[in-house]
């Protein structure tokens, strides 16, 4: 058979023919050939693998039985390195135990031998046709996330670009970082993101919950001790500072720190020296500081819980994270991601594809003050629980499905109103509803409100909306 070519040099899908019996290999080549498919050939489970490391193929026929390594076994390996890629197993009729154990597997289908022409093309077309739409989506989804995500956060809301922007900007630099925003809303990614763009990513990256040890203890795990500082201090230990040496430190919570532990905080932003717990020996420390709080800390100074000279050493740079009401136009692109996150976790072996349209709704009505770890809390419940492929409002939180019953979208209409002016306006404010939470793009409004895009146009002219 022709030489394999290199990866971006293959411009026809392809199909790898693996049987120990030669004949078999040219015979069904040429089948492939005439079918306008490129074939390569292995008389091996081991060349075959050996093939598929160096080229890209579309679909692989193999037979069941081989020496050395048989077809299950090549199946196995195959679906480890890419669990999408379509598998036919070729078996004599006294193997289709074998067969039926490969589909479990996740094999595509089993063909028995011999077989017509006709037969196995249409097998190979629909097995192709089925891997092309898997890499047009793995396409399109890495458009997206180049596009739309930095590090592990998503968003093409302009609140979110605005975030990327700054984290890109004070990524390179060495400033002191203070994060804002409600709990849920990703403060620990952007840290993350800030110090993995940054010269200090080959450095360690050490983050400390401030709100989660007592005052007490908290001292310690920041500073360090000595051996003998305390009961139970049996030996010396390097604290948080010492630990982030040449990296980023991290401080969660910034606000719970208690008042002599931020006059402790400010002398080392400051000098960069402190000592350990029951220590009189000045450390050293070379490291980058990101804060982050879900309090107002410029409140916390008034009320004289925060000191103001701290607070203005560590904002430096100041980033906001908007809580996820203010950008719903990020929902789709969440639920996907989150999707995709949790697919390893599905009881089912059945993929889950999105979520039905009512619970779409319901999740662009619903207030989130969990923010986006309640979303992905949510679709990670959804996803281990959901038999098909797609994610119900059945297959959500009773507690949640409760709170957007029917009987809601009477509250604020009088009982003498007009059924048609009533209808109207309630179409008015769901059209300008679906186009504010989609960033008034018209396509995705329309396919919210499960109407095409033309009638959505007809609709807008008669409401008279711009």
């Amino acid at each position: 058979m022709r030489a394999l070519r290199p990866r971006d040099e293959i411009t026809m899908e392809t199909v790898l023919i693996v049987d120990d019996e030669k004949n078999y290999t040219l015979i069904l080549a040429a089948v492939m050939e005439e079918e306008g498919y490129e074939a390569l050939t292995a008389n091996s489970g081991e060349s075959a693998l050996e093939i598929l490391s160096r080229s890209d193929v579309d679909l692989v026929i193999t037979d069941m039985k081989m020496p050395a390594m048989d077809g299950i076994t090549l199946l196995e390996r195959i679906k480890k390195r890419d669990p999408d890629l379509p598998v036919i197993m070729m078996t004599a009729y006294g193997t289709v135990e074998k067969a039926v154990e490969a589909m479990q597997k996740g094999a595509y289908s089993y063909i028995t031998k011999p077989f017509d022409n006709d037969s196995l093309t249409a097998y190979v077309g629909k097995a192709v046709a089925m891997y092309r739409i898997v890499k047009e989506n793995r396409r399109l989804r890495q458009t997206v996330e180049a596009r739309y995500n930095f590090g592990n956060l998503i968003g093409k809301s302009q609140h979110m670009q605005r975030v990327f922007e700054r984290i890109q900007k004070v990524a390179a630099a060495n400033a002191t970082v203070l994060i804002e925003g409600e709990s849920g809303t990703g403060k620990d990614l952007v840290a993350r993101s800030i110090h993995f763009n940054s010269p200090r990513h080959n450095h360690p990256f050490v983050a400390v919950n401030c709100a989660a040890l007592a005052e007490s203890l908290l001292e310690s795990e920041l500073f360090g001790h000595e051996k003998g500082a305390f009961t139970g201090a049996i030996s010396t230990k390097k604290g948080r500072f010492e630990l982030a040496e040449g990296g980023t430190l991290f401080l969660d919570e910034i606000g719970e720190l208690a008042q002599p532990l931020q006059a402790k905080l400010l002398r080392v932003l400051q000098d960069k020296v402190f000592e350990r717990v029951g220590g009189i020996r000045q450390v050293s420390v070379n490291f980058r500081l990101i804060a982050a709080t879900n309090k107002n800390l410029k409140q916390a100074v008034r009320d004289h819980r925060f000191r103001e000279d701290l607070y203005y050493r560590l904002n430096v740079v100041h980033i906001e994270l908007p809580p996820l009401r203010h950008h719903l136009e990020d929902l789709r692109l969440l639920i996907d991601h989150f999707i995709e996150k949790y697919a390893s976790e599905r009881l089912s072996a059945e993929p889950v594809k999105g979520v039905e349209r009512d619970v779409e709704r319901i999740f662009y009505d619903h207030h989130w003050p969990g923010n986006v770890r309640e979303l992905e809390n949510m679709i990670g419940r959804a996803m281990i629980l959901c038999p098909g492929d797609i994610i119900r409002v059945a297959d959500l939180p009773q507690d949640f499905r409760n709170t957007f019953s029917d009987t809601h979208l009477l509250n604020g209409v009088p009982e003498n109103a007009p059924l048609s002016e009533t209808l109207m306006n309630i179409e008015k404010s769901m059209i300008k509803r679906a186009l504010q939470r989609t960033g008034n793009v018209q396509s995705e409004a329309a396919r919210l409100l499960g109407i095409g895009k033309s009638g959505l146009n007809k609709k807008l002219k008669k409401h008279g909306i711009q």
